[in-house]
């Protein structure tokens, strides 16, 4: 599976670009902005996008849903809790004094436990709130996409309309660590971690836990 990283829009949040190899169909997760930048990246690529995923309703993750699907019709996929917040994209980026445009209607609502699939790759769907309620990750194989779940080192803020601390803990320990010291962490701001490393060190969530 191919795998391009990238940082974008002004608060610099990490969107994914995931490319079958062997069908060049591709998934964008969390298109936060410069969608021409994304675009592009796919463009270089080959890559035929089939799906938007959205972890999280956030601004700041999905400002570019609207001109990625306009470009190439692909499908934009969330969790059911979260997609009423595309309609408040717009008023929600303003309040940081930021704008951005809502996002059209999702194509598809998400479930915990479902599969999507592109080309011969399946990411498998767990519902993670805390962050927001309709909080998701995608995992396969050895990798895990987890939004604004977990960080390095960090979890996500809990101090937002929806979010719980005590559920956001229960995610990452009960749904995220379970899958295995050795799966990677890719998250939705900063840079990549492992299970392990968050297991055993991260001071909110990990074993010597204080959140």
């Amino acid at each position: 599976m191919l795998i391009k990283s990238m940082a974008v829009g002004p608060i610099q949040a990490n969107c994914y670009i995931l490319g079958c190899e062997e069908t060049l169909e591709a998934v964008v997760i969390d298109p936060g902005g410069e969608a021409d930048r994304i675009l592009h990246a796919l463009a270089e690529s080959k890559l035929t996008l089939k799906y938007i995923l959205n972890t999280h309703g956030h601004f700041d993750h999905v400002a570019a849903n609207r001109r990625m699907k306009e470009a190439t019709a692909a499908q934009i996929l969330i969790h059911a809790l979260d997609a009423p917040m595309l309609d408040n994209l717009a008023s929600s980026a303003a309040t940081w004094g930021l704008s951005a445009e809502n996002s059209p209607q999702p194509d598809r609502l998400l479930a915990d436990g479902e599969t999507v699939t592109f080309g011969t790759v399946s990411l498998s769907v767990i519902h993670t709130p805390g962050h927001t309620p309709g909080g998701v990750s995608f995992h396969t194989d050895s990798i895990v996409f987890v939004g604004d779940t977990l960080f390095a080192g960090s979890v996500g803020r809990t101090d937002f309309p929806g979010g719980d601390a005590a559920t956001l803990k229960n995610s990452i320990q009960q749904k995220i660590f379970i899958l295995g010291d050795a799966v990677e962490v890719y998250p939705g701001h900063m840079g990549t971690t492992s299970i392990g490393q968050e297991r055993r060190h991260n001071p909110f969530v990990g074993e010597r836990g204080i959140l």
